[in-house]
């Protein structure tokens, strides 16, 4: 198996480090800038981000270029697209050679690098049913997100040796907070300024609050021995196992490994990543009564603001079970085993020997 990925990206050490890649290559790519909710005027008079958008044209026409030779060189029988801009000039490339692509979305919108090049692929895989993609119905394969092995049905018992694991109290209820490994400030900032209420109403409360890379400062002088504070959490199942009740935002990997394990969230979407997908997702979600959702402008709202929502879920444990139940429902699970399977079958597609 060959890796190729964008030039200096972030991913680069894991992949020449990783045991089922045999070689890794990079190439240039292009990000197209533009953000949710922005006006077309905003976006024609926002010259830094028209500049660097033209610049980055560039950039996937050189990535192309880099990508077709890399593909002639690899030979693969099927090239695999998880989404991201690197995509783009890899998905071109193959389509100039005629190799079959199969490419995954995790959440409920597709990825732009994904839609460029979807007329050029053989098979969509995704994470919701056909109905949620505007890709052509016969193409698309509901396979689920991509989770860590780890990742399972969480029981009471397994819930149990997850919090004695993490050095909690088995009596103690667990709320985790996260907006991923890079946080969310608005979303800590939120916390901050009701934590000290929540465990002083909640004596049997235990609070695990990730907030990011270089953020920890937001709590300033405030401790408390049962408030965990930390930039990052490894390994993430085990916080989630031991975890009542979840505060994430709604990506689509987070939803899918909270379901994975069957528990209450409450998702927060980030409202101004490109394209709005975490609004789709959150929306989805809703519909489905497979969580709580609350919008970032009633964060603070003392009816239908998070310390409300919070406080109603941790005395309600008729309505967590009900939440994780409906949410683990809807969660398409095996997405690994299931990816892998296309790929073969693809593969075994473009080797079979014409009769």
């Amino acid at each position: 198996m060959a890796y190729v990925g964008e030039r200096h990206g972030k991913f680069s050490e894991l992949t020449d480090k990783h045991p089922s890649i045999d070689a890794s290559y990079t190439v240039f790519a292009g990000k197209f800038r533009r953000y949710h909710g922005q006006s077309w005027l905003a976006r024609m008079t926002d010259i830094k981000t028209n500049l660097l958008n033209i610049r980055d044209v560039i950039y996937v026409a050189i990535g192309t270029v880099q990508a077709w030779f890399t593909l002639g060189k690899i030979k693969p029988d099927v090239v695999f697209l998880k989404g991201g801009f690197v995509g783009v000039p890899i998905g071109l490339a193959a389509a100039a050679r005629n190799i079959p692509m199969i490419t995954h979305d995790s959440d409920a919108l597709p990825g732009l690098a994904n839609r460029l090049v979807s007329r050029w692929v053989a098979v969509h895989a995704t994470a919701l049913p056909a109905q949620y993609y505007k890709y052509p119905p016969d193409k698309v394969r509901p396979v689920g997100v991509l989770v860590e092995h780890d990742d399972q049905p969480v029981t009471p018992s397994l819930q149990a040796q997850y919090k004695q694991k993490l050095g909690i109290d088995s009596a103690y209820k667990v709320l985790l907070i996260t907006g991923a490994s890079s946080g969310a400030v608005r979303l800590n900032e939120a916390v901050v300024s009701f934590v000290h209420e929540l465990l002083q109403a909640n004596s049997d409360l235990y609070i695990i609050h990730q907030v990011g890379k270089g953020k920890a400062g937001v709590y300033g002088d405030i401790r408390h021995a049962r408030l965990n504070i930390q930039e990052f959490l490894h390994p993430m199942y085990l916080y989630m196992g031991a975890a009542d009740v979840v505060v994430t935002r709604a990506s689509g990997n987070t939803i899918a490994e909270l379901g994975v394990q069957g528990k209450a969230c409450i998702a927060i979407p980030n409202p101004d990543l490109t394209g709005g997908h975490q609004l789709k997702n959150a929306a989805l979600l809703e519909q489905q009564g497979a969580a709580r959702v609350i919008k970032e402008p009633d964060l603070y709202d003392p009816n239908k603001g998070l310390l409300a929502a919070i406080q109603q879920l941790l005395s309600d444990e008729a309505q967590r079970k009900q939440l994780a139940s409906k949410l683990q429902q809807i969660t398409i699970q095996g997405a690994a085993q299931k990816l892998a399977q296309l790929l073969v079958d693809q593969t075994s597609i473009q080797t079979k020997t014409p009769s």
